[in-house]
């Protein structure tokens, strides 16, 4: 018989690393082309004018220009739902 009782594991102790998904270029600021503006999981927001998605939804800088943002109502009758948009304004 054992005179002292084992260390059991535990359940907890584990933890994820993070994946520092968020805006990384907010609006009034100059992105250059390929820059990466957001990285999410999933369309919180989409991409507009002179941006693009890749694979894993983050918005890319399609051209050099400045960051914006805007809230577009998208839908049908009744089922309206606001979203938001990111795109790059180039100079002209």
């Amino acid at each position: 018989m054992a005179h002292k009782k084992s260390q059991g594991s535990t359940a907890l102790g584990r933890d994820s690393i993070s994946k520092r998904l968020g805006v990384k270029l907010y609006a009034g600021e100059t992105a250059s082309a390929g820059a990466i503006i957001i990285r999410q999981k999933g369309t919180k927001y989409h991409p507009g004018e002179n941006t693009k998605m890749g694979k894993d939804y983050t918005i890319y800088a399609k051209n050099t220009g400045i960051v914006s943002f805007y809230r577009k109502r998208v839908g049908q009758i009744g089922k309206n739902k606001v979203k938001v948009f990111v795109l790059v304004k180039t100079k002209k």
